[in-house]
């Protein structure tokens, strides 16, 4: 990796900033002069290799230049008044995002280590840039965690899967979290990942004339109705292959083990195409799912339907527009590339109005104080496996596993959770302490002489549900 590579990359898309990224990498590589990784190589590799990952984001100047000056700070003589007087406060305060706080400031390093993840989660109150720089930093440490000691490798590994790749997905970077899926796998259960990785070659193999067969048939299908798109053929990452048939699944239960993304022209009509490869192959009914109408909590839109391929295989197609996929891919990120420079503004804007996770972020930092405890409660009710309930309008709420109505009301509003009477799971009453599954749909009466029980605390499982609980009983 030579700056000359990233350069190259950043004159594809934003060439403007061709100067300053190359003044970035000036004083980094000033700064990093006589350090080395532990692999031997000069230091300055690493924040390249995080440069280089940005601009696969399609990133703004001043995240390039932080990418490159991230460890100035934490690991040379370079101070954060040096990086703001030389590139200004942006760069200063992206820089400074990523920056750890010291060990010196706490007790054991597991204090300094949940402080500073801490720290890192809250900072999409204040700029999402700061989680996306540090994602890529992950990455690149990923990609070279073998010249670590055993234990650390699987430290950082759990490490990753449990905080990182959560964060990538609930920001929508779905191509960098399966990356960072699969390489945690293969550092975690390495015999499993090398299986599993011989197994997806024999799928392909198995898959390969059923896909040449599907190309065909799909593109002289479109291009007959003149329809403009483009496709790629996937198969499962193997971490989520790894999750399927750890659970059970056998590889001939596994629906989207193929599967076709059919990505149109803006202007052409999912919809229309999804009618058109129904008439082409039979659909399976209950394997639908609209994430058009109704996208998932990380903003993913998509229409998903499973068929009857040929050669006897099933294969999930997935129709989107190129506007979706490239959000479906590189999440919030692909708003760099929409609104170039409002492109930061467009995404903190988007985070904090339809992420819902943002919200649940910034209650739980506001009623806990622990780092800990934090890190434990973000863990549980946010990074865990999710249920996802319907509203009466057909709203997706997302709450961690074993919510009760309780839960739902004060995700929805405090009042209603406050003056909470009565509650109807698709249609019948239930108690108010019922626990949640997947896809109930929910509707609640309310009443002005309803207020909470002491008892409620006993069946919830939300932070804010019980601080709310807590704050109506006082009052």
């Amino acid at each position: 990796m030579t700056i000359e590579d990233v350069l190259q990359e950043v004159r594809k898309y934003n060439p403007e900033e061709e100067a300053n990224v190359l003044k970035a990498y000036e004083v980094a590589a000033k700064a990093h002069e006589h350090q080395k990784r532990e692999s031997g190589e000069p230091y300055i590799i690493h924040p390249l290799n995080v440069c280089m990952n940005l601009t696969t984001f399609k990133a703004d100047g001043a995240s390039l230049c932080a990418g490159l000056l991230h460890d100035v700070v934490e690991d040379t003589e370079y101070t954060l008044e040096d990086i703001e007087k030389i590139f200004g406060k942006d760069v200063a305060f992206l820089v400074d995002g990523v920056t750890k706080i010291s060990n010196l400031h706490y007790n054991t390093k597991d204090e300094a280590t949940n402080a500073n993840i801490r720290r890192l989660i809250n900072s999409l109150n204040d700029d999402v840039r700061i989680i996306i720089i540090k994602l890529c930093d992950r990455l690149h440490n990923m990609c070279t965690l073998e010249y670590k000691a055993p234990a650390k490798r699987i430290r950082s590994a759990e490490e990753t899967l449990n905080i990182f790749v959560p964060l990538a997905y609930f920001i929508g970077a779905f191509k960098l979290k399966c990356t960072l899926e699969d390489i945690c796998l293969s550092y975690i259960d390495n015999d499993a990942y090398k299986t599993l990785v011989e197994k997806e070659n024999d799928i392909w193999k198995t898959y390969r004339n059923c896909c040449d067969i599907a190309s065909k048939e799909v593109e002289e299908l479109l291009n007959k109705n003149n329809i403009k798109f483009t496709y790629r053929i996937k198969i499962l990452n193997v971490y989520h292959l790894y999750r399927k048939l750890n659970k059970g699944y056998k590889l001939n239960d596994i629906h989207d083990l193929v599967n076709f993304k059919i990505i149109l022209d803006d202007n052409e009509d999912p919809y229309h195409v999804l009618g058109l490869i129904h008439k082409l192959y039979t659909p399976m009914n209950n394997k639908f799912k609209d994430y058009i109408a109704c996208p998932k909590t990380n903003m993913y839109r998509s229409l998903h339907t499973t068929v009857f391929g040929p050669d006897n295989h099933l294969l999930q197609f997935q129709i989107k527009t190129k506007t979706m996929d490239d959000i479906n891919t590189i999440g919030l990120a692909a708003y760099w590339k929409y609104f170039k420079a409002e492109g930061k503004t467009k995404m903190q804007h988007e985070l904090k109005l339809n992420y819902q996770f943002f919200n649940t972020l910034r209650d739980l930092n506001d009623v806990i104080d622990n780092d800990s405890d934090y890190i434990d409660r973000v863990k549980t009710e946010i990074f865990s496996n999710n249920i996802y309930v319907y509203t009466v309008r057909g709203d997706i709420i997302e709450l961690p596993n074993n919510s009760t109505i309780i839960d739902f009301a004060y995700k929805i509003h405090t009042d209603i959770g406050n003056h909470l009477y009565k509650a109807f799971i698709n249609g019948k009453e239930v108690k108010l302490t019922h626990k949640l599954n997947n896809k109930d749909r929910i509707m609640l009466l309310q009443s002005e002489k309803a207020h909470p029980h002491s008892s409620w605390l006993d069946h919830v499982v939300t932070s804010t549900a019980k601080r709310k609980i807590k704050d109506a009983l006082k009052k």
